[in-house]
């Protein structure tokens, strides 16, 4: 879709006719729209194996969009490069070298991908308000001034005189459809949306004086905007980057703030004079926040599924219509050299990176209560798992014991006197109480509801298996079993456990990792204890010591599954369970 626009670059005397032309000039624009989403669409796919490499796909999506704006068309054209065609036949080739692989490699669709949760509905659902959300600006462009006088009960003549306030409409338009479209894509969108777009606006209005200070140092430009896309990246990428994001907006703030009062109230002194410390400096900050902040939202949204519909088209509309009605108060100055925002819109952006900063953390706290409280709920899962199961093993040893005592005792007594017949009649009624019990509880059982579940998920049981000394690393989403071969994985697991409890030394600690594979799970426990010669194993099943060959091997071949165990004298221990998604027997 680009091609087109780059060949007219190079060959500047081409006449299209008109409805050609328009279509020739209207492809790189959809070019980069889809090219956004496609991007999402990777980071989307990359959650379920690595969240820290899809927050940081997003965070250089979107964060280089500073880095193009330096290197293509900046502020002006005086701010823009000198080989305009030049950059984007090499991007061009760049991405057409990057596709040929991907599309022979990718032919029949990728199979990590993850999809919105919710099924057929929410991916129809989320597919339409990207659309709409893409439909909106086009459509706001088709409005005219009369249109929008009519929609605002007022007279065209009045617009025309207050001409900041029809694009202060067309704006705030802009953004209350958007919002809506956010809110029907649910709270995380909402969410989401707005914080992203919050960073993003934010970022954009001190990086216009930023530029103008920049604007006779092209290297030096380009290198400040790629460092703070990198900088965003990193800390979109690291374990903790709610907190960080958080605190790098807060940071930028007091930078914008102390920019103000240095320049006495007057930022555009920055650009005038061509500062370039305070300028680079602002510019790292600013395209840090924007890419920090949006890749933060990333695993909320990925979750959901909603990564590229909500970071692509929601954000990208919430961001321009906001610009565009804050541009409309501000009133903006034209020099010689550039045009630069009015020094008033950098304190809004110090307090919208603030509210960013306090929204990325809302968002952080509310994902962090999101997955407690799921985590509660499979440990409450378990706990009646396994109160269950254990009701049932004692009703079992009741039967196959108590109940045949008792029997034999009521058969048997009378014939022992008078003692013999109360004797008989006590156990009749023991007997009676106990059967009860025990119909009582089964039944209890079979109507849990817990307990009609076909599949079981292996997350909650192996995180509840977690201690001081214990680690246990698994999957964001469920990672579901048939119930009895979940059973027996997590029997083997502890099994293992209880062997590095036993034998790795009382200094040890443990690992659990689950991991979803294509075919099957896998599930490894390991340890940095004392480790065991590799003959120890076979050594203790020929002694008549079962405890691997039984609690762990045998459980998991009755799955059809493998089990494989790697040790060395002071190593340590790692055993590895590897279960397919179809049992096939013990093999």
């Amino acid at each position: 879709m680009s091609v087109p626009g780059v060949v007219e670059e190079w060959i500047f005397n081409i006449r299209y006719p008109v409805a050609v032309g328009y279509v020739v000039n209207l492809l790189p624009t959809a070019a980069y729209i889809l090219t956004i989403v496609a991007l999402l669409a990777c980071a989307q796919g990359l959650h379920r194996a690595s969240p820290a490499w899809s927050a940081v796909v997003v965070a250089l999506a979107l964060g280089s969009r500073l880095l193009g704006s330096a290197m293509m068309a900046g502020i002006s054209w005086e701010l823009g490069s000198d080989h305009p065609a030049a950059w984007h036949t090499a991007l061009l080739a760049a991405g057409l070298a990057g596709l040929a692989p991907a599309a022979w490699l990718y032919r029949r669709g990728d199979p990590e991908a993850v999809g919105p949760v919710g099924g057929r509905a929410r991916r129809v659902r989320l597919i339409v308000i990207g659309a709409l959300a893409v439909l909106v600006p086009v459509l706001l462009e088709l409005l005219t001034m009369q249109g929008m006088a009519s929609l605002l009960g007022t007279t065209w003549y009045t617009l025309y005189r207050h001409k900041d306030a029809y694009g202060d409409a067309i704006g705030v338009v802009a953004l209350v459809a958007v919002t809506v479209l956010a809110l029907i894509a649910g709270r995380w969108s909402l969410a989401g949306a707005l914080t992203a777009s919050v960073a993003q606006v934010a970022a954009v209005l001190p990086v216009t004086v930023a530029f103008g200070a920049l604007a006779a140092d092209d290297p030096l430009r380009l290198l400040a905007a790629a460092s703070g896309v990198a900088l965003g990246a990193l800390v979109a990428g690291v374990r903790w980057r709610v907190p960080v994001a958080t605190a790098l907006a807060v940071l930028t703030a007091l930078i914008l703030f102390i920019a103000y009062d240095a320049t006495t109230g007057d930022p555009e002194k920055l650009a005038a004079q061509h500062v370039a410390v305070p300028s680079v400096l602002i510019l790292v900050l600013c395209a840090a926040v924007g890419g920090a902040v949006t890749g933060a939202t990333a695993p909320a949204l990925a979750a959901q599924g909603a990564l590229p519909a909500v970071l692509g088209p929601l954000v990208g509309v919430l961001a321009v219509g906001a610009l565009q009605a804050i541009q409309a108060i501000q009133a903006t100055q034209v020099t010689d050299e550039f045009q630069i925002v009015s020094q008033d819109d950098v304190i809004p952006a110090a307090i919208l990176f603030l509210v960013a900063g306090l929204a990325i953390s809302g968002l952080g706290l509310a994902r962090l209560l999101t997955a407690r409280n799921a985590e509660r709920k499979h440990a409450g899962q378990i706990r009646r798992e396994s109160a269950a199961a254990e009701r049932d093993r004692l009703g079992r040893s009741i039967h196959d014991g108590v109940l045949q005592v008792l029997a034999l005792v009521q058969r048997e007594g009378p014939g022992l006197g008078r003692q013999g017949n109360e004797l008989a009649a006590l156990a009749g009624e023991q007997e009676v109480a106990l059967r009860s019990m025990l119909a009582s509880e089964a039944t209890a059982a079979r109507t849990a509801p817990e307990r009609t579940a076909t599949t079981a998920d292996l997350v909650g049981p192996l995180r509840g298996l977690a201690a001081p000394t214990v680690e246990v690393a698994t999957p964001a989403q469920a990672v579901e079993l048939p119930s009895a071969v979940a059973s027996e994985v997590v029997a083997a697991v502890r099994a293992a456990l209880d062997n590095v409890r036993r034998h790795a030394g009382a200094d040890a600690r443990a690992w659990i990792l689950l991991e979803e594979e294509r075919d099957g799970v896998r599930v490894t426990v390991r340890d940095d204890g004392i480790g065991f010669p590799p003959e120890r194993p076979a050594e203790a099943a020929e002694a008549g010591r079962l405890g691997i060959a039984q609690s762990m091997r045998g459980r998991i071949a009755d799955c059809g599954g493998t089990t494989t165990i790697d040790s060395r004298p002071g190593q340590g221990s790692e055993v590895e369970f590897w279960i397919p998604r179809a049992p096939q027997g013990r093999r």
